[in-house]
């Protein structure tokens, strides 16, 4: 054997040493170069591990009980400083639950009268009410809304110690109608031992009202047709022990009411009565008459009577509203009807100027399942505006001395029996008189009544007649006429014009501008005029006379005459109203020969007070030809080089 497998031989046995010692050390060589020494020992036998398994859960479950055992002392230490807490302190906690309302006294009174309330609050808390307040709420007048026109009284009750129990005496005054009912909010306030919070308990107190102060009634029809007269009587009666001084009656109207008179008349407007004083048990009445216009078959109208004393801030106005009343109307289509038209139009009130034509047409009908017999129309026409003279009815009888057209069964056959559903229609027309007649002076308030009425018979069962008939009117009220000249001068007017005449080329000339109104009948409000210069005209002032408000504004080329009222009459039977100012022109080549513009056209505004419409005159333009200044010379107006 070589020295050489010596050796080899050398190297396996120990090799074999080593991997057989206890004692050897694996060295584990890793990719990354280094060398790592790790001990591993090797069992000797097979383990048990259902051992370990069950001793680890041993433990989960002591580290759980351990977990519940220490919540569970936490707990009760909780429970126990609540429990403590409670006894010790919390008999001082107040809670409204403890708190009770009581109220002695009628459910029942008559409105206007005293009512005497016994209050008792109970404190079945183990602690005080400090600071304690009585408070009452209750409607001021006939109104059920807590949130507006109520009464307060407010009554200090101090401390209310725990266990006790408090009475306080109040008087209330309630009104509405007779069988309504009223609430009265009573409330305690108080605050509690170390807080400055204010707490609240409420109770409502229901009280029905028996009787009232001043009792309402109405007589008045249930139904009516339309445009039929209708009388409301409303009666006022004070019930109360005491006087009651200063007492108004106010009547809202419904839409389409029209008002036509009253006994008495009424103190403020057309509505309210001052009935003054009243001592217990009197009374007081009121007759209206009216029409209900512009409704029609189906519709239900509504009036609303209020009583109460007079405000203090205004005497038009009831203060406190004692008792209010309704009544309603229904309206019913008439048996037999004629409606009446206005060029065309069906309304109430019209408003014409005196050159427009009135052309009146009424359509009439058999509103009934049976014949009518004998249908007669009649047009009563009045009032100071009428031009009788102009009347003219087409096959029908204008009879002069009445005033009125007649159309019977003389005038058209097809009246004498009218079959169930027939209509037809009957014409008239007329002019207005001038509003101004030299001699007979101004109209005021110029105005045309036309009344219709339509009759019939209805035969019934036997020799029976019923008399049938239904009646409307119109007011036709005329425009006042109101007067707006405009004229250029330059050798009269107030001021003094210079340049030439005629008007030459790049040479300045001024002119006045004269502005003048007038007006007939009636008074205009918010009036003004208005108009613009041209590019070439240049406003110069200044404005006579100076008091008049007119303004001209540089970057519009606008003049404005604020004018405000003009009366009936300015300029005819009364002073007549002008303002005149300057305008400058310097003609250019181009306007050679020609007759340039010196201010556009002026445009009135206003409006009728008593036609209630608005009126609006226009007015042409001027330019240099000066119509209105007779010692312009002839070709004056032309421009010259």
């Amino acid at each position: 054997m070589s020295l050489r497998d010596r050796e080899k031989l050398n190297r396996v046995e120990e090799l074999k040493a080593k991997l057989f010692s206890k004692d050897y050390q694996t060295k584990i060589g890793f990719r990354d170069g280094f060398s790592h020494t790790e001990r591993v020992d090797v069992p000797d036998s097979w383990q048990d591990d259902t051992k370990n398994s069950l001793k680890e859960k041993f433990f989960m479950k002591t580290s759980m009980f351990k977990k519940f055992f220490i919540f569970s002392i936490v707990f009760f230490i909780l429970a126990l400083g609540y429990a403590s807490y409670v006894f010790f302190v919390g008999s001082n906690i107040v809670s409204n639950d403890n708190i009770e309302i009581s109220v002695l006294g009628n459910a029942f009174t008559a409105g206007g009268e005293d009512l005497p309330l016994q209050v008792e609050i109970a404190n079945k808390n183990n602690s005080a009410l400090e600071l304690v307040d009585l408070v009452l709420e209750y409607p001021k007048s006939s109104s059920t809304d807590l949130s507006q026109d109520t009464e307060h009284i407010r009554e200090s009750l101090g401390t209310i110690p725990a266990g006790s129990v408090k009475d306080e005496n109040v008087k209330v005054m309630l009104f509405g109608e007779q069988g309504s009912t009223r609430q009265v909010k009573i409330s305690i306030e108080y605050r509690v031992e170390g807080s400055n919070a204010i707490f609240v308990k409420d109770k409502l107190y229901d009280v029905s009202i028996n009787g009232t102060p001043i009792n309402l009634s109405v007589d008045a029809p249930e139904e009516t047709t339309p445009n039929q007269d209708i009388t409301l009587n409303v009666k006022a009666t004070l019930n109360a022990t005491k006087p009651a001084s200063k007492m108004l009656i106010k009547v809202d109207y419904p839409a389409g009411f029209q008002f036509a008179s009253a006994k008495p008349s009424p103190s403020f407007g057309n509505n309210v009565w001052n009935l003054g004083d009243l001592a217990p048990g009197s009374e007081r009445n009121i007759s209206i008459l009216g029409k209900m216009v512009d409704v029609f078959d189906g519709e239900d109208k509504t009036f609303h009577i209020w009583s109460g004393p007079q405000s203090d801030s205004d005497k038009s106005l009831i203060g406190v509203v004692f008792n209010s009343l309704g009544h309603t109307v229904a309206i019913k289509k008439s048996s037999v009807e004629a409606r009446l038209f206005i060029n065309g139009v069906y309304q109430r009130e019209y408003a014409i100027n005196t050159k427009t034509i009135i052309q009146g047409n009424i359509n009439w009908a058999n509103n009934l399942d049976t014949k009518i017999n004998d249908l007669t129309i009649t047009a009563k026409i009045s009032g100071n505006a009428v031009n009788k003279s102009t009347i003219s009815a087409s096959q029908g009888f204008y009879n002069s001395l009445t005033n009125s057209i007649i159309w019977d069964k003389n005038s058209q056959n097809n009246l004498a029996g009218v079959n169930p559903g027939d209509t037809g229609t009957v014409t008239f027309s007329l002019y207005p008189l001038s509003l101004f007649s030299g001699g007979s002076g101004m109209l005021t308030e110029p105005s045309v009544n036309i009344e219709v009425n339509i009759t019939g018979k209805q035969s019934l069962e036997g020799y029976a007649v019923k008399n049938l008939g239904s009646s409307e009117s119109k007011v036709v009220k005329i425009i006042s006429d109101v007067g707006f000249a405009t004229k250029a001068l330059y050798y009269s007017g107030p001021f003094s014009n210079t340049g030439p005449i005629p008007p030459k080329v790049d040479k300045e000339t001024t002119y006045t501008i004269v502005w003048t109104l007038s007006n007939t009948a009636n008074n205009i409000s918010n009036a003004q005029v208005s108009s613009t210069l041209p590019p070439w005209i240049r406003f110069v002032g200044p404005i006579s006379p100076p008091a008049e408000d007119l303004t001209y504004n540089p970057s519009t080329k606008e003049i404005l005459w604020k004018i405000g009222g003009i009366p009936r009459g300015t300029g005819i039977t009364e002073a007549g109203r002008e303002v005149a100012f300057q305008v400058a022109l310097i003609p250019s080549l181009s306007q050679v020969n020609t007759a340039p513009l010196l201010i556009n056209d002026a445009i009135l505004t206003g409006h009728d007070d008593f036609a209630n419409v608005n009126v609006r005159v226009n007015k042409s333009s001027l330019n240099t030809l000066l119509s209105n200044d007779p010692l312009l010379p002839p070709s004056g107006d032309r421009v010259v080089e």
